[in-house]
């Protein structure tokens, strides 16, 4: 029995006469085609969307983000690749009617139309919110941290920046010494050059003085050489850190649509709740929403903008007592109580309210008892001769609060999960793009809105399916 065999190299053969008859009816072409038609390119804030009188006609803006669109899709984002798949690729030469761009227009359509590009990802919000496929009423938010263009070895502190060229000067001039002590007489360095070494070592320095001097001014705490708006961040859990960028997403529970995203450089997640559901609320339309997230969020200032904005959040509380550490009774062994304004400690004593003051912008209230100098446990609750004391935030009521929903509920935390990491699960490791191509935070965000827009296409097409969603452009 023979091998199945191929037909001969030279053998003729007669293709479709009409290129669009090897584009099947469902191929996602087919909506990124219809999609970008739709648009009104000008008014979105695309160059070259309305043409001058006069010089040489550039490429029409539609074309080169439907070939962007198609190489997302297909886990291709840099320029070169994409020019290459123009080249060769049946579904990218119908998708462009076979224009075929260098990697420089390419490459400087994505730079120059920054914030049009982030408008589409808006804009394909609204429309899959017209075509029902957000509940709107819970969405999850969660953070994920992005690699930059930007070695570790490029990212300094205030006190790494002169540490590090100390240790460079200190190196090089043993290496000096070294090798003046192995070669012959002479083939070692003159003064002249001596010089020259030591003059280039002093430059260094006085650059890293300049760099520390800017970290100083600007209130900084790091700097990045290669991509400045970059930051080293924890990654991994904690486990470890790299330098990069944190994309904030919120995540609709009904079909796990990205609803926003925004990248930032914050390093954690702390002060970015209200920020990232206010605007998850106002793309919804919606009045009131509930809101998911991981105790990386856990703020009080951010649960209180929150509920003032029509928003209830759901935030497991962190178990963060230095008490609990050595030992010790913790907060939570305490009973706050919200009739009297006290709390009741572990031996049924009462902890008074006793002054109030102000610390990072928060008002503290300040709780004690007398009775602590005679208590029998006090070993257990602690070590201060004083006795024990215990702050409360003036509107830790709300977490109270929050933390009765949680454990009411704590179906939404499993919820929470599935919702929040799925997208950054495709993103990151099935489309293997958890790094970014570009610099600064302008163009790492249009890279993101790109990516963004894509996953929400490709998700939108797997529930309506290609011509139902071109249908629905109409």
């Amino acid at each position: 029995m023979d091998h199945l065999q191929g037909n001969d190299r030279d053998q003729l053969t007669l293709f479709p006469e009409a290129l669009d008859d090897y584009i099947s009816q469902e191929n996602p072409v087919r909506f990124i085609n219809a999609y970008v038609d739709s648009l009104d390119l000008g008014q979105l804030g695309f160059r070259h969307a309305v043409l001058q009188e006069t010089g040489r006609p550039p490429y029409h803006p539609g074309d080169l983000l439907k070939l962007y669109l198609y190489g997302y899709l297909n886990r291709m984002r840099a320029s070169r690749q994409l020019e290459r798949e123009a080249h060769r690729n049946v579904e990218v030469m119908w998708l462009l009617r076979r224009l075929a761009p260098d990697f420089k227009t390419i490459a400087d359509f994505r730079r120059d139309n920054r914030k049009a590009i982030r408008n589409v990802s808006r804009e394909f919000t609204l429309f899959c919110r017209q075509l029902d496929l957000f509940s709107g009423d819970l969405v999850a938010i969660d953070g994920s941290k992005f690699k930059a263009v930007n070695s570790r070895g490029k990212n300094f502190t205030r006190k790494q920046l002169i540490q590090k060229l100390d240790e460079d000067i200190d190196r090089y001039l043993d290496e000096m010494d070294e090798a003046d002590a192995e070669e012959p007489e002479e083939k070692k360095l003159t003064a002249e050059e001596l010089q020259e070494k030591i003059e280039e070592m002093k430059h260094r320095r006085a650059e890293a003085e300049k760099m520390k001097k800017q970290l100083d001014e600007s209130g900084e705490t790091q700097i990045s050489l290669t991509d400045p708006d970059s930051r080293m961040m924890p990654v991994s859990g904690g486990r470890r850190t790299d330098v990069g960028y944190n994309v904030q997403t919120s995540i609709d529970q009904k079909y796990k649509l990205i609803v926003d995203h925004e990248v930032t450089n914050a390093i954690t997640d702390r002060d970015l709740l209200s920020h990232m559901a206010k605007r998850a609320k106002d793309l919804l339309g919606v009045d009131d929403l509930e809101v998911l997230a991981d105790m990386g969020y856990y703020h009080g200032k951010e649960v209180k903008a929150c509920l003032e904005a029509g928003i209830t959040p759901y935030i497991p509380k962190p178990q963060t007592s230095a008490s609990r550490k050595r030992g010790l009774f913790s907060k939570e062994n305490f009973r706050y109580d919200l009739e009297q304004d006290c709390y009741w400690c572990p031996a049924g004593e009462k902890l008074t309210y006793r002054f109030q003051t102000t610390e990072k912008d928060r008002d503290i209230k300040y709780y004690a008892s007398s009775a602590c100098s005679s208590c029998a446990i006090k070993a257990q609750c602690t070590r201060n001769k004083g006795g024990r004391r215990l702050t409360r935030w003036v509107d830790e009521d709300l977490l109270d609060e929050m933390e009765r929903r949680v454990r009411g509920d704590p179906e939404k935390m499993k919820l929470r999960k599935g919702l929040a990491e799925h997208p950054f699960g495709t993103i990151k490791h099935h489309w293997d793009q958890g790094d970014f191509l570009t610099r600064k935070l302008p163009n790492v965000r249009a890279e993101m809105a790109l990516t963004v827009l894509s996953y929400n296409i490709m998700r939108a097409i797997k529930i309506l399916g290609v011509q139902r969603m071109i249908e629905a452009l109409a």
